[in-house]
């Protein structure tokens, strides 16, 4: 290894959880985004200190470049380019699709094994789409900085970036978004609802959030509606996928007789699939009011009471001797944590089947679970955000 100044020539050897790779220099441990284990880059150390036990960098040149590396699907993100100006939200853009799963699957092992005990086999990344992994997102946020610029943030800053294109995008929200003029500074979100089109929302600095208007999706032959600025899973064809995996993971488990409980509810999703598997008492539990009201017209013609409240809170008032199910948890990206893991033990369900989009938190809950007494018994994930890290993952739990 050279250096010279603040430049460093660096061998990667691995994945971080977060969409960055990792080098070694002296013993020390830098993390430098836009590389591929295997390569050797040359590097700007970004963030260094004789206190710190890791160094982040910038990656400037390849060097030796993988065989997996590929044309960056998003111009504005490549390599070529001054890493400021770099736009965020496709990380891995410039590796093959499918080795992009398999580093997944990496990250996903690596948080296993550290965090929930080991002996846990992560499971292969399944493809949801047969496409080149562009053209998905049915939302996207932008930004508008004083000067009216409107873009996505460089990657790790708040610095809007002009963009030519947005690959990432559906066709009609990447239109949309150049057809976007005279944003005051903030945000603008662009959601394409179930029907294709494509409702811009701006969100200027300041102004309170007011209601939006209410849309629909559809999934498994069930019409889902939602406000157009709540929360829906971005691929358009996530949503299904879960709702067939968690079907999948609970068939034969769900006791009709049996209280059943969808934690994080949203706006119903997995209380449809509880009733599709037999459920036919069913708590859907959301912090979100609107999100809860939502639920329960989406379910009105199923036996579900649909609860606004925290769900560590709802938890501590489930009374004694309630006959629990199966219990279906989507927690947000920080998980679950040990408190919402021992009150779900405590209610000794007959299955627990937790949905995580962050490998790292689903590991932790996990390792939780399995001191109570539970076994995976099976996991699956999903590559449901291609040239991005993140990627969800589903956990049939048992005794």
């Amino acid at each position: 290894m050279t250096s010279s100044a603040r430049t460093l020539d660096l061998d990667i050897t691995g994945i971080a959880h977060g969409g960055t790779f990792i080098a070694r220099h002296e013993g020390r441990v830098v993390f430098v985004p836009d590389a591929i284990p295997g390569e050797r880059v040359r590097a700007e150390v970004t963030e260094a200190g004789d206190g710190k036990r890791f160094w982040r960098a910038e990656a400037r040149e390849v060097l030796d470049a993988s065989p997996h590396r590929r044309e960056h699907v998003w111009t504005e993100a490549d390599i070529s380019r001054v890493p400021a100006d770099r736009v965020g939200g496709a990380d891995l853009g410039h590796i093959d699709l499918e080795h992009q799963r398999v580093l997944k699957r990496r990250v996903l092992q690596e948080a296993l094994d550290k965090f929930a005990g080991g002996g846990i086999d992560a499971p292969a990344v399944e493809p949801v789409d047969q496409g080149d992994g562009t053209g998905w997102r049915t939302r996207v946020s932008l930004h508008v900085d004083a000067d009216g610029r409107v873009g996505p943030y460089a990657a790790r800053s708040h610095r809007v970036i002009d963009v030519a294109t947005l690959p990432l995008a559906r066709p009609a929200v990447e239109a949309a978004a150049f057809g976007l003029r005279s944003q005051k500074p903030g945000r603008v979100d662009l959601v394409e609802a179930g029907d294709g089109r494509v409702r811009v929302l701006p969100r200027p600095e300041g102004a309170r959030r007011g209601r939006s208007e209410v849309v629909f999706e559809q999934v498994g032959g069930r019409r889902f509606q939602l406000d157009a600025g709540g929360f829906w899973q971005v691929h358009p064809r996530a949503a299904e996928t879960l709702h067939d995996a968690v079907g999948q993971a609970l068939a034969g488990l769900v006791d009709p007789d049996a209280t059943h409980f969808d934690l994080y509810g949203g706006v119903g999703l997995f209380a449809a699939t509880l009733a599709g598997q037999g459920a036919s008492d069913i708590v859907t539990v959301e912090s979100d009011r609107r999100a809860t009201e939502h639920a329960a017209a989406n379910l009105a013609d199923v036996d579900v009471h649909a609860v606004t409240a925290r769900v560590d809170r709802f938890l501590t008032g489930i009374p004694d001797g309630t006959r629990a199910g199966a219990v279906v948890l989507d927690p947000p990206r920080a998980g679950a944590g040990r408190g919402v893991v021992e009150a779900i033990s405590a209610l000794h369900p007959e299955a627990v089947v937790y949905v995580a989009c962050d490998p790292v938190a689903l590991a932790r809950d996990l390792g939780t679970f399995r001191e109570l007494g539970w076994d995976t018994s099976s996991l699956r994930a999903f590559d449901l955000f291609p040239h991005s890290h993140h990627f969800e993952a589903v956990a049939l739990l048992t005794r």
